[in-house]
């Protein structure tokens, strides 16, 4: 039998250059204007505040382990992260109802009105941003986007596992 060809293309090393270095300024301008929106909200909530109470409102209450595992961080980290959510009244440490020794974090009524608020805020950024592209166009790019996010949190997590043992 004669063996199967790679029926991969050939990389481009220009187009991987272009596409690194888009990747550089969007990471440069994305952490100088910290996509934060628009208006009396805009940069009122910091990425990790905003990345954990979506998870909350979006998968609901869960523990300190499953919420680090879903956003691919430590718990010592969401720990560190949630404190002051905590403290601010957004999030809500309720016991387990199986268990009553563990935590289960919950979105507040206050967290789940100040995160539409940041939502609202950060949509109209990116409807500004996205002006005079077609609905088709911000599909395209939300699906690239989620792909390559896929991608890199995929490798991320692959690097962080155990190697496996040699024999």
């Amino acid at each position: 039998m004669p063996p199967v060809q790679d029926m991969t293309p050939p990389l481009d090393p220009g187009l991987l250059d272009a596409l690194q270095h888009e990747v550089a300024v969007f990471a440069r301008r994305a952490e100088q204007t910290r996509l934060g929106g628009v208006g009396q909200v805009r940069n009122s909530m910091d990425r990790a505040a905003y990345l954990l109470l979506n998870r909350l409102d979006l998968e609901g209450p869960m523990g300190v382990k499953a919420l680090a595992a879903g956003m691919g961080i430590d718990s010592s980290t969401v720990t560190r992260q949630v404190a002051p959510l905590v403290d601010t009244g957004l999030v809500k440490r309720t016991s387990h109802p199986e268990d009553g020794r563990a935590v289960v974090l919950q979105l507040s009524a206050r967290g789940q009105s100040r995160l539409e608020e940041v939502r609202s805020s950060r949509r109209e950024l990116m409807a500004q941003v996205t002006k005079g592209w077609t609905e088709h166009e911000r599909e395209s790019f939300c699906t690239l986007l989620t792909r390559f996010n896929s991608a890199l949190s995929a490798r991320q997590a692959a690097a962080q596992e155990p190697s496996a043992p040699t024999s």
